[in-house]
């Protein structure tokens, strides 16, 4: 299979085009690198265009290694024809090359087997001729009786003979293929409730809905309650239309050989191509949804790491809880720990430890000048967040609090990591500096979990646990080094997330800078392991703040240093300009020059030359920051606070296939429907929103029974109520 072609097809590019970003991938070079510093290669392609290409090329490889596996056993059994072999030339999938071996596969015993092994492979054959013949098929088939091979009548050859061609018949590739297009087109997955008892499952006792289409949770949701035991699913097909379009292929004459196939054909449909069919439907909706889900989940934990740091501000963490308190850890600009400490507010009449916890941090807030306090949005999160607002007011002037999600912080709390980073501190004191470092910088301290147990998805726990790790991995992996990592403090889980290092090399970084200190790029060679391949992947996403040479603090990657230096030779500037902020007109002076003029003097594309310019104007620019920043309260409102018609602002804290979850300062988030999300029709509420986005609703409804809160992102909506 010509690769280059196909994916040039499916991605829309030109062939050159898609055999240079082929050859970058097949060179081990990584996709943020790829991304960054080939435009000139790629035509700008961004990181998830080339992280599909590069999936869907690896699957074309594994289909090539299995056509030929296929190819070569077909051969060592003597039935590969010219025919054959052009048939899995041409499959395009792993189903289409699977059904054209399907008939020469080694199997496991079946009826159609024992039947052959009783001699009865020449009736089968005579029968499917379909000629007319003297006599009836009976008269036929009693020359194959033979008590000695189990045989003992005229119906029994029959019988094997039918259980011959209908295993032939479900075994025929252009059968499956049609029949496979109508399941797909027409099919119906159809639910009952498989035991009595009310469940989360209740909408799908009694529903039926096309295969076609189905919404992603839908499936996910169908499939939970199978295995939870609360639901029986299956797919209905068209019989009649199944059976019409079998008899059309197989059964080419009316006479007593032809109702013999017909009849082997109706076996086939029910026994044989039915069931496997339907498996084949349910595991395709499966997969479907669950790359959704991926996608998803990968669309949601994109601008979650993304959000903008809270920088400059000494900051509270504080992990709610009942019983054992709450535990308060303050940390210093750079995240580092100060004091730690638990304090009781979230259980009533306990005014007396109410009044010891209020002087404690009160205390913690005076000593260390806190100016902002990060509260866990998990149990006793509201009792916690009231407590923090009522003492706002005795708290110096500008402090404020914003509610984090501290989903995966139980995880990272009782890690091995956090164990090495936090040894004095117990599991719920380490949740505690967790949360508040997420605030001062999510990205720095969400690398350090596992993004499934971050929670920002939907039926995760359901998916492929491959498929999901790579696509965020993916994400992390891209969102790391769009913002750059400063080497001199990056923690090795951040140094792990950087394109061409990992694990190993992140440690041997951090064990090196603590003998050494790191104080230029091409310093970083003398890392242990620490090759040519691997600095030229990452070192354009380190930056080094005290190098003497300022390009070392941008984007630029050194291989593009001479580059840089020439034009800002060539347009009156030098490299000590570029920390004093004194290139604000680098741009015009480029536009005056002519970029294509500039780039071709310094022998490098346009693409490397717009984006030196771009860095040397704002180096270090942490593109975070064109984001808005999290909403910092002072205030707390209850349940009971609100009412129809109620405008909030709030900040997105979910994103799934049937509407956004929005954190409105309440303690229980509301969903805005995709329904009510825009004037105009949206296929998907990514369309209008994402994790992170601070957006205005109003409320609809309130059930303050079920805790939930109906909002709407359409004033139109307002004006009907």
């Amino acid at each position: 299979m010509n690769h280059t072609a196909v994916l040039a097809k499916e991605f829309g590019l030109s062939d050159s085009q898609a055999g240079r970003v082929a050859a970058l991938i097949e060179e081990g070079n990584t996709i943020p690198f790829i991304a960054r510093y080939r435009k000139e290669a790629t035509g700008g392609l961004d990181d998830q265009v080339l992280r599909m290409f590069g999936e869907r090329l690896a699957y074309l490889r594994g289909l090539d290694k299995r056509r030929e596996a296929i190819e070569r056993s077909m051969e060592e059994q003597g039935v590969l024809t010219d025919a054959l072999a052009a048939r899995l030339a041409e499959a395009r999938t792993l189903a289409e090359l699977e059904d054209t071996y399907r008939p020469f596969k080694q199997k496991r015993r079946t009826r159609a087997t024992l039947a052959k092994e009783r001699g009865l492979e020449p009736l089968a054959a005579r029968l499917m001729a379909q000629e007319e013949i003297p006599g009836t098929a009976e008269d036929l088939a009693a020359r194959f009786v033979d008590a000695r091979k189990d045989v003992p009548d005229a119906e029994a050859a029959l019988a094997g003979a039918r259980d011959i061609i209908a295993e032939m018949v479900s075994e025929d590739a252009e059968a499956r293929r049609e029949l496979r297009r109508q399941v797909a087109g027409t099919g119906m997955l159809q639910c009952k409730q498989a035991k009595e008892g009310e469940s989360v499952y209740r909408q799908y006792y009694e529903f039926s809905g096309a295969v076609a289409g189905m919404p992603g949770h839908r499936v996910l949701a169908v499939d939970r309650g199978e295995r939870e035991g609360w639901l029986k699913a299956r797919v209905r097909m068209d019989a009649d239309k199944a059976l019409s379009i079998l008899d059309k292929a197989f059964v080419t004459a009316r006479n007593s050989c032809g109702r013999q196939v017909a009849m082997a054909v109706e076996d086939a449909w029910d026994r044989l191509l039915y069931p496997a069919l339907e498996r084949e439907a349910r595991a395709d909706m499966t997969e479907r949804a669950g790359a959704a889900a991926v996608r998803v989940f990968a669309d949601n934990l994109r601008p979650l790491l993304m959000q903008p740091p809270i920088k400059g501000r000494v900051t509270l963490g504080v992990d709610p809880g009942f019983r054992t308190g709450c535990k308060l850890a303050v940390v210093d600009e750079g995240g580092k720990v100060l004091e730690t400490g638990v304090g009781h507010f979230t259980l009533p009449g306990q005014e007396r430890r109410r009044e010891e916890a209020a002087s404690l941090i009160r205390g913690m807030v005076s000593r260390h000048g806190v100016t902002a306090i990060a509260i866990g949005n998990g149990t006793a999160s509201r009792e916690a967040e009231g407590f923090i607002a009522s003492l706002l007011p005795s708290l110096p002037e500008g402090v404020r609090y914003a509610i984090v999600s501290e989903a995966g912080a139980s995880v990272y709390s009782a890690s091995k990591l956090a164990a090495e980073e936090f040894p004095q501190f117990d599991v719920s004191l380490r949740s505690a500096v967790s949360i508040a470092r997420r605030m001062q910088d999510p990205l720095a301290e969400l690398v350090k979990i596992d993004p499934k147990a971050i929670g920002v998805g939907q039926y995760q726990h359901d998916l492929k646990e491959a498929e999901l790790t790579a696509a965020l991995d993916g994400v992390v992996e891209a969102c790391v080094n769009a913002v750059g990592v400063e080497v001199a403090t990056a923690s090795a889980a951040l140094l792990a997330r950087v394109a061409g290092i990992g694990p190993v090399l992140a440690k041997n970084i951090v064990a090196y800078r603590e003998e050494t200190p790191i104080l230029s790029r091409p310093q970083l060679r003398k890392v242990r392991g620490l090759g040519p391949k691997a600095f030229e992947q990452c070192a354009g996403f380190l930056r080094v703040a005290d190098s003497e040479n300022p390009l070392d603090a941008t984007a630029v990657h050194p291989e593009s240093y001479g580059a840089a230096e020439g034009l800002l030779r060539l347009l009156g500037y030098e490299t000590a300009d570029i920390p004093k902020g004194a290139l604000a007109q680098l741009a015009g002076r480029v536009r005056e020059a002519g970029p294509a003029a500039l780039a071709k003097k310094l022998g490098i594309g346009e693409p490397t030359l717009l984006d030196i310019v771009q860095e040397l104007m704002k180096p270090g620019r942490d593109p975070r920051e064109d984001l808005p920043p999290p909403i910092l309260r002072e205030d707390v409102l209850d349940l009971a606070d609100l009412a129809p018609g109620m405008e909030m602002a709030g900040t997105v804290r979910n994103v799934t296939d049937f509407g956004v979850f929005v954190d409105i300062g309440v303690h229980q988030d509301g969903l805005v429907h995709v329904s009510r999300m825009s004037e105009r029709f949206i296929r998907h509420p990514s369309e209008v929103c994402k994790v992170g986005d601070v957006v205005k609703v109003w409320v609809l409804e309130v059930d303050a029974g079920r805790k939930r809160i109906g909002l709407t992102m359409r004033d139109t909506d307002l004006r009907r109520m």
